[in-house]
């Protein structure tokens, strides 16, 4: 019976058990810092804690790690031979984790709400070229305005700054509101006087921006003459009614230039800034490089 006892207290399997990883990193921090207190600081754990842990490792291993003096510590040979290792398998598990962490990020889906018109006519035109340089990205795009939450499924949202959001979203600016008259490029010379509008000018209007024309004349100086005026349900509508010939609408510059590029639309007299910008909100501030950092960099250098 005692030889099976002999047997089995050095076995491979009881000399090859490693000891509790909690303890290892103590020691670790301890050792890298030569210093208890900071280690426990480091580790958020007291100073007994670390102290105790240290002990611990020592009596599990048979060895002193450390040498104590006046109150400071110094490592003994062993002490440096098990803090090169443990420090070097810390760091590969790190590593790992790391890396693990950000395939996980870059293979989740990103849900990115924008507001419908600048969604049209701005962002979905460009998003190819978005694609292209990011195929990596899982991106989502979902229409909406106005309020939201993050709480609903929504990641990132892209919204002008004209209602008030939570104090703790993270804004990050992508450009500011530029608005002005726009119409079909045939009939500007009928409606227009140089640069000015003509009282024959018939004007569009949307229910989501009701105030558009008021606004631009109170910007501009510019007095408003009787005219017949047309409303639509959307933003949107009293734009593509502008490109069909129907009158003038107030149009902001990202969500006509495409327009204007192609030669669908003119602003006689031109753009001015109407106080308001586009924002990219998210929860709290992007990490540098990742997925949310880069679609950042990427508005902001099409806008």
């Amino acid at each position: 019976m005692s030889s099976d006892h002999i047997r089995e207290s050095s076995s491979p399997i009881r000399q090859s058990r490693l000891p509790s990883l909690l303890a290892l990193r103590c020691f670790e921090a301890a050792a890298r810092l030569e210093n208890f207190t900071r280690a426990a600081a480091e580790l958020h754990l007291t100073h007994g804690a670390v102290s105790r842990a240290v002990r611990l490792l020592e009596d599990d291993i048979g060895l002193p790690l450390f040498e104590r003096r006046n109150r400071r510590v110094h490592l003994t040979d062993a002490g440096r031979r098990l803090a090169a290792a443990v420090g070097e398998g810390l760091h590969l598990m790190r590593a790992a984790v790391d890396e693990l962490r950000a395939s996980v990020r870059q293979q989740r889906r990103w849900v990115v709400s924008c507001e419908p018109t600048l969604l049209m006519r701005w962002l979905i035109p460009r998003w190819p070229v978005f694609q292209r340089h990011h195929p990596e990205l899982q991106v989502h795009l979902v229409a909406g305005g106005g309020p939201f939450s993050f709480d609903a499924g929504i990641d990132l949202a892209i919204r002008r700054d004209d209602f008030p959001w939570p104090a703790h979203y993270h804004a990050e600016p992508l450009f500011a509101e530029r608005v002005g008259p726009v119409c079909r490029p045939a009939l500007a010379a009928d409606w227009f006087d140089g640069d000015t509008l003509g009282a024959s000018a018939p004007r569009l209007h949307s229910q989501t921006r009701p105030g558009a024309w008021n606004h631009w004349a109170g910007l501009t100086g510019q007095h408003l003459p009787p005219a017949t005026e047309q409303h639509f349900e959307h933003f949107y509508f009293s734009l593509q009614a502008a490109v069909a010939g129907l009158g003038v609408a107030i149009g902001p510059w990202h969500l006509v230039r495409d327009d204007l590029d192609s030669g669908l639309l003119v602003a006689p007299q031109g753009f001015i800034e109407d106080g308001s910008r586009y924002c990219l909100l998210a929860p709290s501030a992007p990490e540098p490089d990742s997925p949310p950092a880069r679609l950042l960099a990427w508005l902001r250098a099409q806008a």
